[in-house]
């Protein structure tokens, strides 16, 4: 459901979902959030995506898109210093 909202660029009903669904996160569940919350780009998507960040697990980190869009995502919050990271 929640990459049917980001596919239909509705990325608060995306980011609604994903704060009330209770699911073990996979890459690509990873993926789609710091898309939505890139596409986003507001106080809200920055909390959540940063908060989603930091809890993402060492193996996701070494997947090259769910990372990829980790970093477009800090990149659009304009926070280069942790993109870097």
């Amino acid at each position: 459901m929640v990459k049917g909202y980001v596919g239909n660029e509705m990325f608060e009903k995306a980011l609604d979902l994903f704060e009330q669904i209770d699911i073990e996160l996979g890459d690509v569940t990873y993926t789609i959030v710091f898309n939505a919350c890139a596409k986003l780009c507001n106080d809200r998507a920055m909390k959540i995506g940063k908060k989603l960040l930091a809890k993402m697990p060492e193996n996701y980190r070494n997947n090259d898109i769910a990372s990829t869009s980790a970093i477009d995502m800090l990149m659009k919050f304009g926070d280069v210093e942790s993109a870097e990271r």
